[in-house]
């Protein structure tokens, strides 16, 4: 008996390492090698380092955001729901995991047995014999049909449960990454809002000046209702703008606020854009597509595809026998003093095989299932990597052309404002007519606008820069980097 289950053992060994599911290739070819080069897109200069290495803290280089994002990884309610859903799945592995080995039972029992007539029964005469009382204990360790995984079912649901977990990891990354990203494109948001109001109500004084003029030489008779109107039409057009300006600025708040999971301190909020950079000016050290397969997203989506192959395995492998164990290891005895003597102790082993005949075709459609599952993956993947491959390409293409608008977008408010202030004088002097003028002062007021707009889309796309190249993992600045 001990030598058959020895024989059998061994055999277990040896065809243990038997795994059914197909090997693993990571797909190729959906995006090309390279990062689009030339014409709008810039050059990274030879001393740029690698954004996706830069930690945020010293990406960002406004204190005042540093510390709304810092909030808001402590606090965000998402960023905590991908924690709980990266505890559920190493949960779930561990109790997959658990499968591979055999869960060893303890047991003790007392069995006391009764006869009241006595060992001979009951007499012809109708009397009995001697009542008799029999007590037996027993202790023992067991397992209970444990697999023997022979053909890797059980490895590959574990090897599944893993690649989930893994999964769920890069989950989280990719929640964080993107938590950063939003904070500070709402930060900035607030910020360019903050200064459009600012802009609006200096316009808005200017044009209640220009107003107040054109009515007193309306009043004695140097000029006309037109001009009284055309002035009234402008300056209620730059007090719609605060009035919708200060509600974006409120909203912008309360978005702020959902995202650092709190209210954020009003010493902490923007004011308005301002002059110094707020985040760092760098570009990716090299160009290499292969950059993208760092990201937080496309791991996640590799490490799924790579459980629905260990899914195959295991689908595979159910058409192949089942065969369990089940043995026990104890001592018996009729005294609880006796157990664990000489001669008391007792052992069983029984083994099971199945193989199930006739399933109607339920173990052909699990393996079918389970196969199409694994090309959904594949093309989760391969998506995965377009869309990395696409934000990547966008933001680099924004970045080589927003530094030319900034600079003429500045060039044109700079004239604008000029010619605004000459032809105002002109007007008060009585030179240009008062349409000339009024002409001036909306050009102005739109050049204005839109600078203050072209440079906010300039500190979101290196904030998207950022992102898209998977940058927001890391805490510090990596050795050998270099600070602005």
């Amino acid at each position: 008996m001990k030598k058959s289950i020895l024989v059998l053992l061994a055999g277990t060994t040896l065809l243990a390492g038997c795994n059914l599911a197909p090997k693993y290739e990571r797909p190729t070819g959906a995006v090309p090698v390279a990062l689009p080069q030339g014409g709008v897109y810039p050059s990274a200069p030879t001393d740029a380092v690698d954004v996706s290495r830069i930690g945020w803290r010293d990406f960002f280089l406004d204190d005042r955001l540093r510390q709304v994002i810092e909030t808001g990884l402590a606090n965000n309610r998402d960023l905590r729901i991908a924690a709980g859903n990266v505890q559920q799945a190493r949960a779930q592995y561990r109790v997959q995991r658990a499968d591979r080995l055999p869960t060893i039972n303890g047991t003790g029992t007392v069995t006391s047995t009764n006869n009241l007539f006595g060992a001979g029964g009951a007499t012809p005469g109708g009397t009995s014999g001697t009542p008799s009382h029999i007590e037996i204990y027993q202790a023992s360790l067991g397992l209970s049909q444990f697999e023997l995984d022979l053909f890797g079912r059980v490895a590959n649901l574990s090897r599944a449960a893993q690649e989930q977990f893994f999964a769920s990891e890069e989950a989280q990354r990719t929640a964080r990454i993107s938590l950063i990203a939003e904070i500070a494109n709402a930060w900035l948001t607030m910020a360019s809002d903050n200064e459009q109001l600012r802009l609006s109500r200096e316009t808005a004084k200017a044009f209640e000046q220009t107003l107040k003029l054109t009515r007193e030489q309306f009043r004695v008779g140097v000029g006309s209702e037109l001009e009284v109107r055309q002035a009234e039409a402008s300056y209620q057009g730059a007090v719609n703008d605060i009035a919708a300006l200060e509600t974006s600025v409120a909203r912008d708040q309360n978005a702020l606020n959902l995202l650092a999971g709190t209210t954020v301190p009003a010493e902490q909020l923007p004011m308005g854009l301002g002059t110094t950079p707020l985040t760092r000016d760098a570009l990716p050290q090299d160009i290499s597509s292969q950059v993208l397969l760092r990201r937080p997203d496309v791991l996640q989506a590799e490490h799924l595809l790579i459980a629905e192959n260990a899914n195959i395995g295991a689908a595979r492998a159910a058409f192949f026998p089942t065969i369990s164990l089940t043995g026990t290891l104890g001592t018996l005895s009729t005294a609880l003093s006796g157990l664990f003597k000489d001669g008391t102790y007792v052992y069983n082993a029984v083994g099971t095989g199945t193989l199930p005949l006739f399933d109607f075709g339920r173990r052909k459609g699990n393996l079918d299932y389970a196969k199409a599952s694994q090309q959904v993956a594949v093309a989760t993947y391969e998506k995965a990597v377009q869309t990395a491959f696409r934000e990547v390409s966008d933001a680099l293409a924004q970045r080589g052309r927003i530094g030319d608008q900034i600079r003429a977008q500045s060039t044109r408010a700079e004239a604008a404002g000029v010619a605004a202030k000459l032809s105002d004088a002109r007007f008060r002097s009585g030179v240009d007519s008062f349409l000339t003028t009024l002409d001036a002062q909306r050009t102005a007021y739109g050049a204005q606008q839109q600078l203050v707009t072209a440079r906010l889309t300039q500190a979101s796309n290196l904030v998207e820069l950022y992102r898209s190249l998977g940058g927001g993992l890391e805490d510090t600045t990596p050795v050998g980097t270099t600070q602005p």
